[in-house]
């Protein structure tokens, strides 16, 4: 008998910030990126998706996806906070497959796509790019050295019609896509890659 793959728990009418990657590994970057978005956009849940490969990435450093996911839980033990391998249960590597399958199981979800400014300058690289900025509002956290090329990039200047103020970002999560929201806050240095290599970051406000 196939058992059928189950998003986290959740309820109609909730508030889900989605925050995708390989997590590899899990730093605390994401977390920061994780408590802005849950103090800003006013989140009832955040749903760390944690790929199982990339395909915009060598798959050479690649760690193990329950190892990834065993980090990722470590770093953000608690309730609010959902670090999942669903992506690799429905069989999805894409980023627009997997929104549409959660946005079908939940259509009574508020969902927010949650991404650093670097993903953001090279967002017209993925796969139906402009199709997953159809489905969800998608959020932008300023990270160092990106947020002014992200702005003008491609993607930046195509969806920059859309681009709501900061000021709205209590009730962003509600609005109808396409929408996009660059939040700032204290930002942070740290990548996976650097942490890999053995480098260091520093937060930086």
């Amino acid at each position: 008998m196939t058992v059928l793959p189950r998003l986290p728990p959740f309820a109609p009418g909730m508030r889900i910030g989605l925050l995708g990657g390989s997590f590899n590994p899990p730093h605390e970057g994401h977390a920061l990126i994780t408590r802005l978005a849950f103090r800003r956009l006013r989140l009832d849940r955040v749903w760390w998706l944690v790929t199982p490969g990339n395909p915009l990435k060598s798959l050479d450093e690649l760690a193990a996806l329950q190892k990834r996911v065993e980090a990722a839980r470590r770093l953000v033990a608690g309730p609010r906070v959902v670090v999942t391998d669903i992506e690799a249960r429905i069989g999805s590597r894409y980023t627009y497959e997997s929104l549409a399958w959660i946005k079908r199981c939940a259509p009574s979800v508020h969902f927010v796509w949650i991404m650093g400014a670097d993903n953001l300058r090279q967002f017209h690289r993925w796969r139906h790019w402009r199709a997953i900025a159809g489905l969800v509002p998608i959020v932008v956290v300023d990270r160092p050295g990106s947020t002014l090329s992200a702005i003008s990039g491609p993607a930046g200047a195509a969806l920059a019609p859309w681009r709501v103020p900061e000021r709205d970002a209590p009730r962003f999560v509600a609005m109808r896509p396409p929408a996009l929201l660059f939040l700032h806050g204290r930002r942070s240095s740290l990548s996976s890659t650097a942490l890999r290599h053995g480098e260091t970051g520093e937060a930086g406000g």
